[in-house]
């Protein structure tokens, strides 16, 4: 691939600005040629795929001991869909794919390669778009294919008890799509929150305050605390997974709760590529 750049420091006047599907293509050839984030993408996969099926697994092995009655109510209930993409599974993911985004920039940060990177071309927010687009692509395949395959195989595991259900069971392609959608999001985010820190321990830090422990401090106890929860990303997932109405004196719609990924997806996204605009490598 023969990739142009700006002119630095007047040389090369005539020479064209990168294209931004040249600065796309270097992005995913840094990726793809660090064996640690494809490790850390399999390990992430592994484990969010292994605890769906372990809960599937645990139904499997208690089916007997389940009453006539509870057994008839178990799809009624819309059981296999939370056992489809489980709350710690969802965490899991979060938390990994929001470290493995904040790599993605402080790494550079850290070794100094950025400076490099900039200096091939001065554009700085086209650069740190190209990476942002890069990441959140990457993402989306990674996040598809973990709940898709979390899907299949916990149903797979309950079907032998004659209790899994098929992707057209009401909510069930709700389920995998928003379980998908999480792991960009919060790849985006954790590369967000990597440009404006560039501290690794810092940046884990803030990525675990602002993914996990956010939502479990805002409660349904008052309008303000509901609300400001309600507009976490791990909140937003639960309303879009949860099977039937919900018991609350503050209900909000998934319309809300796909809102709210966008709006985090999109902020994340202007932060990331803005923030080295502002600031010295």
């Amino acid at each position: 691939m023969t990739t142009t750049y700006a002119p630095v420091g007047g040389l090369g006047a005539d020479e064209p600005r990168a294209r931004f599907h040249d600065l796309v293509a270097a992005e995913w050839i840094k990726l793809r040629s660090l064996r640690s984030t494809w490790i850390a993408y399999g390990a992430t996969a592994l484990a969010v795929i292994a605890f769906n099926a372990g809960t599937a697994f645990d139904t499997y092995n208690y089916w007997p001991e389940r009453s006539a009655a509870n057994r008839a109510g178990y799809v009624r209930a819309g059981i296999p869909l939370q056992e489809a993409f489980t709350a710690n599974s969802a965490m899991v993911m979060m938390l990994a794919l929001g470290a493995i985004g904040a790599l993605a920039i402080i790494g550079e940060y850290s070794t100094g390669s950025i400076r490099t990177t900039f200096a091939a071309v001065p554009d700085r927010r086209s650069v740190m778009a190209a990476k942002t687009v890069v990441v959140a692509a990457v993402a989306t395949v990674v996040g598809s294919i973990v709940a898709g395959a979390s899907f299949g195989l916990t149903q797979a595991i309950l079907d032998v008890r004659d209790a899994g259900i098929s992707i057209s069971y009401p909510g069930a392609l709700r389920v995998v799509v928003a379980s998908a959608l999480l792991a960009p999001v919060c790849a985006v985010v954790g590369m967000a929150i990597g440009a404006v820190i560039r501290r690794t321990t810092a940046t884990m830090i803030a990525a675990v305050a602002v993914i996990l422990v956010l939502p479990i401090v805002f409660t349904e106890g008052r309008h303000w605390s509901a609300v400001a929860g309600h507009a976490t990303l791990y909140q937003a997932w639960l309303r879009l997974v949860e099977v039937g109405p919900r018991q609350t004196d503050f209900p909000w719609t998934t319309g809300g709760a796909w809102t709210v990924y966008a709006v985090w997806a999109l902020t994340a996204a202007v932060l990331a590529v803005t923030s080295a605009q502002r600031r010295d490598p």
